[in-house]
C-alpha cells in the first residue's frame, strides 16, 4: 500500500475557501486503477496564523500513484487551479509505503 500526502499552508482568513474548493472540485479519481480512498485533513492553527492541511491518498502501490500522475484523469483534476491561489507557499509532497506488520 501506498500513501501520498501534500502539505499545505494555508491563512487562516482564507481557510473556509480552501476547503470549499477542495469539496466542490471533481477529484477524477473514481474507477483509477489501484485507487482505494482520499482525505483532506486540516490540522492546528499556526501561530503566524497559519492553517496545516493535508491531501491524503491511498493507493494499492506507488506504481498506481504514478500512473495516476501520468493520467488524463490528473490533468483534469489539477486544471481546476482554484487551491494555488489560496496557499502561503508551495505545497509539499511526500510519499509514504506502508510497513506490513505481522501480527
Amino acid at each position: 500500500m501506498y500513501i501520498a500526502m501534500n502539505n499545505f499552508r494555508v491563512r487562516a482568513e482564507r481557510a473556509a475557501e480552501f476547503e470549499a474548493a477542495w469539496r466542490d472540485r471533481e477529484s477524477f479519481l473514481a474507477g483509477v486503477p489501484g485507487f482505494r480512498e482520499f482525505h483532506l485533513l486540516r490540522g492546528p492553527l499556526q501561530d503566524d496564523g497559519i492553517r496545516l492541511y493535508a491531501s491524503h491518498s491511498v493507493w494499492d502501490d506507488e506504481l498506481s500513484f504514478h500512473a495516476w500522475t501520468e493520467s488524463e484523469a490528473f490533468r483534469k483534476a489539477h486544471a481546476q487551479g482554484r487551491v494555488g491561489e489560496l496557499l502561503a507557499g508551495p505545497p509539499r509532497f511526500v510519499g509514504w509505503e506502508v510497513v506490513e506488520m505481522d501480527r
